[in-house]
């Protein structure tokens, strides 16, 4: 009697913890499942992006920050290409190998906000340009409303960027989306452009690096 009343003890945690294991696998499927729809369903409400053209970016008037300085835009990348980052303060973790590359990176913001712009430099220590025009918002500005705080990346994207200390800009217009551009020299154009989906939405990093190498690898033939 004792064995068996043992033996059946143990099978009962047994059936316990695996109906307790059924339960979580259920709940991450379903909050899966739940983000997965709420992202569909705001995605509704999202200005889908338009491509740039490169002929309008070149000639953006950019005006550099800290000094009495404006240039167009194709100064940037036209001798040595670049990466240009609209707000991703992140992408500054790539400069110093987009440096053994030779390849410059510059950030571009919509406005001069004084505390705003003095943040985000914290994380970018390389220039920083102002597009009063906006060309490199555009061709058409995509702005993340309120919606877009039901989903889960969002916050989490939000959460990450506040560990690391940067508040970006909640005044002037801080839920226009941006995103990262590189470009090449001569004719080679824009080789890639990402368009931010949601704040926070990250390029991927190795693409980046990849199109700037073989950039630079075009430029040698």
């Amino acid at each position: 009697k004792l064995i068996f009343l043992h033996l059946f003890s143990v099978g009962g945690l047994w059936s316990e913890s695996g109906a307790m294991v059924t339960v979580i696998t259920v709940l991450k499927f379903l909050s899966v499942f739940v983000a997965e729809l709420i992202s569909s369903l705001t995605d509704w409400f999202q200005t889908q992006p338009a491509w740039a053209k490169l002929e309008v970016l070149e000639e953006t008037e950019l005006k550099a920050t800290g000094v009495h300085e404006r240039h167009k835009a194709r100064t940037l990348w036209e001798k040595t290409g670049a990466v240009v980052m609209v707000e991703a303060a992140e992408l500054s973790s790539l400069k110093s190998q987009l440096q053994d590359l030779e390849v410059p990176l510059f950030a571009v913001v919509k406005e001069n906000l004084g505390k705003e712009l003095d943040c985000f430099k914290k994380f970018f220590s390389g220039k920083v340009y102002v597009d009063q025009q906006r060309n490199f918002y555009g061709p058409q500005e995509r702005w993340m409303f309120l919606s877009m705080l039901l989903r889960i990346g969002v916050w989490r994207n939000l959460w990450r960027s506040y560990r690391r200390g940067f508040r970006g800009n909640l005044r002037g217009e801080g839920l226009v989306l941006g995103g990262v551009f590189v470009i090449g020299p001569g004719d080679q154009g824009i080789l890639l452009e990402h368009r931010e989906k949601e704040f926070g939405d990250k390029v991927n990093m190795l693409a980046v690096l990849r199109t700037a190498r073989k950039m630079q690898e075009d430029m040698a033939r």
